[in-house]
């Protein structure tokens, strides 16, 4: 029978459907599996002219669609503005082109490539956190999934604000920290470790789980097993393992699941400056965990989804993990 999982970081609670349970190759949607026709050259193999940033031939400009760009700060106050406030022109949207040729996913670049990849998240990570408009930034990767996303490449985006979602988390592991005095990530390592069952990859750094409480059929969560708040600090020294396993999950996706598109994103603190550690987030340095989320797209959400907040899970995620880890790569 269907049970109830509750994410023991922001206290969502997700159901497994387990009655529903159905072999993978069931739920992958042809709409998000990669066309033949993407094997065509297209824009991001032209070398771009004035890259904001480049390592070898990755290259770093600004977002040809931007959902945030640059420009000064204007902020409409609550008493001018009403029950609404506004913030207009704030903000950083880079893409970053990971390889001059067509090549589309991430799995398919050596460990070489994606270790450069991780080292041009940091630099950007470290330049742009130097601007005192804005608080946090997000790195993303859309496989599969829009006009650019079937040449090799991810996006930084910086707000002069934090998202819910890691506002969430951040609320959710402060409340842990606070009631245990231990880090929920750092605890959540631990446990799957011992239990074993949900783990996809293991290495001496990183751990790859399929989360207690997934929301989605084969979400992964990729963790450093040492604990830091911030990615651009706590990835120093870690680059090449975290290009290691990441290689080695993305390879799993794609063999085990058609080569179906996929978002992931790393779940990292806001900036380190002390005008925005300071306050709420005082203690983030030792009860949040940075973290990259995986979300192969497989399903889509209903209504229920939608007006509840609930996520149906049609797997149990101890089975999802089994067949990744059982995948050749």
């Amino acid at each position: 029978m269907p049970e109830f999982r509750q994410d023991p970081v922001i206290g969502r609670w997700v159901i497994i459907s387990v009655e529903r349970a159905r072999r993978p190759g069931n739920f992958i949607d042809p709409i998000n599996r990669r066309r033949r026709d993407d094997d065509q050259a297209c824009d991001l193999c032209v070398k771009p002219e004035n890259p904001v940033y480049t390592l070898g031939d990755i290259c770093v400009v600004r977002s040809r669609q931007p959902s945030a760009t640059s420009g000064q700060q204007t902020s409409i106050p609550d008493g001018q503005n009403g029950l609404y406030e506004v913030i207009k022109d704030v903000g950083i949207h880079e893409t970053v082109i990971e390889t001059p040729d067509h090549v589309s996913n991430m799995a398919d670049l050596p460990v070489g490539r994606i270790r450069e990849i991780v080292q041009t998240y940091v630099a950007r990570f470290n330049e742009i956190e130097q601007n005192t408009r804005l608080t946090h930034a997000l790195i993303y990767k859309n496989y599969g999934l829009s006009q650019f996303a079937h040449h090799a490449c991810s996006h930084v985006m910086a707000m002069p604000v934090a998202s819910l979602e890691i506002s969430e988390k951040l609320s959710g592991a402060q409340k842990y920290f606070r009631d245990h005095r231990r880090c929920v990530y750092c605890d959540l390592i631990e446990r799957e470790i011992k239990d074993k069952k949900r783990i996809v990859v293991e290495t001496d750094d990183f751990l790859a789980v399929i989360p207690f409480a997934a929301r989605f059929l084969f979400e992964t969560w990729v963790i450093p097993k040492k604990h830091h708040a911030d990615f651009a600090q706590g990835i120093r020294g870690h680059e090449e393992g975290l290009a290691r396993i990441f290689k080695i999950v993305l390879q799993k996706i794609k063999n085990g699941l058609d080569d179906t598109a996929y978002n992931w994103v790393i779940q990292t603190a806001p900036f380190r400056r002390q005008d925005v550690a300071r306050g709420k987030w005082r203690t983030i340095d030792v009860d949040y965990h940075w973290h990259v989320e995986l979300i192969p797209r497989l399903t889509r959400m209903a209504g229920f989804e939608k007006g509840s907040g609930f996520y149906i899970c049609a797997i149990p995620p101890e089975e999802m993990a089994e067949y990744l880890r059982d995948k050749e790569i």
